[in-house]
């Protein structure tokens, strides 16, 4: 059975509301894009459909999301992360384990791929072809060295560009930092060599944390890339105070610093998921169940387990581990 035939017959269907989890086996040629990159979202697509035969067309992203650290008792690393968006998103968790890189599991929205209520995957290769750019598309995800990242959207950004580097979009951005870093530091680093053009014109942001604790907000201001370290990010711009929030990204941000600060920044798992419900029903607040909160992830940077559930339901909580 070849590679890519292997990588569609694992796909797995984990709940009723399209959740998907999936192992990418063989090589997605990571390695010969950041060669090349892409500047924009047409080019972006040209790379996608060579590797996979066939034509594609990505779609929208999030737009209300909401992550932070923290630590259990036992002292470990926590990373919650919402993905909240108001059109039904379908997630995908996919594992990879590249030969020139990091070991990572990763959650991909299949609204990208033009995939919905009525068009969902199956495993089949006629309707299932596309999951295999999910590589290329990860929201969030955390790799093998305790590195982890995910998009949140903000209001707006102002970043440079240098004709000598290779530019990458935002979900690339994101595979490079699983793929290639093995600390916050050297997430930030690798950022820099590239530039960055954001995915459907949507400025973007991102939170970055690793094992020891330390997390920071990537950002892209007055023509450069900015650092913010923080426990906790929102779709606004922390570096120098820029806050133009979108919707109730403030509430979020407020509400997630006050119970942190309470808790001393430890909170049991329990805690961590009533934290993400809570502000998740900020945003989803008023709207109907396929809108809103799409996924949640929680990440143990320490142990490399963790946990995801679709559309607030806990009762259908996915326990996995990349060890």
């Amino acid at each position: 059975m070849r590679n890519y035939e292997k990588s569609l017959a694992s796909i797995k269907k984990v709940d009723d509301y399209g959740m998907f989890q999936m192992t990418y086996h063989g090589d997605y040629a990571f390695d010969e894009f950041l060669k090349i990159g892409a500047k924009n979202q047409e080019e972006l697509e040209a790379v996608i459909e060579k590797l996979l035969f066939k034509d594609i067309q990505i779609n929208n992203a999030g737009n209300g999301c909401t992550c932070f650290i923290a630590r259990n008792a036992a002292g470990e690393v926590i990373y919650g992360r919402n993905y909240d968006f108001d059109i039904y998103s379908p997630p995908l968790q996919l594992v990879t384990r590249p030969g020139n890189g990091y070991a990572s599991v990763s959650t991909s929205s299949l609204l990208y791929l033009g995939y919905n209520e009525n068009h969902l995957p199956s495993g089949a290769m006629e309707d299932s072809m596309e999951t295999l750019a999910t590589p290329y598309i990860p929201a969030d995800g955390v790799n093998e060295k305790g590195v982890a990242i995910a998009v949140l959207s903000v209001a707006d950004a102002k970043p440079g560009f240098c004709e000598n580097k290779i530019t990458l979009s935002t979900t690339t951005a994101i595979r490079l930092v699983l793929d290639k870093a093995g600390s916050v530091d050297e997430a930030v680093e690798l950022l820099r060599q590239y530039n960055i053009f954001f995915s459907l014109d949507i400025y973007s942001h991102f939170f970055i944390a690793d094992a020891s604790g330390k997390s920071v907000l990537v950002e892209y201001w007055d023509n450069d890339l900015q650092v913010t370290e923080t426990p906790i990010a929102s779709n606004f711009i922390a570096y120098n105070d820029v806050k133009i929030p979108q919707g109730t990204a403030i509430e979020r941000h407020d509400k997630v610093k006050v119970t942190l600060e309470s808790n001393n920044g430890i909170l049991s798992r329990q805690q961590t998921i009533d934290l993400l419900l809570e502000v998740g029903a900020l945003f989803s607040k008023g709207v109907e169940k396929g809108s809103g909160l799409q996924w949640t992830t929680i990440y143990n940077l320490s142990t490399l387990e963790g946990a995801i559930f679709a559309n607030g339901n806990t009762d259908n909580l996915i326990n996995f581990s990349l060890t």
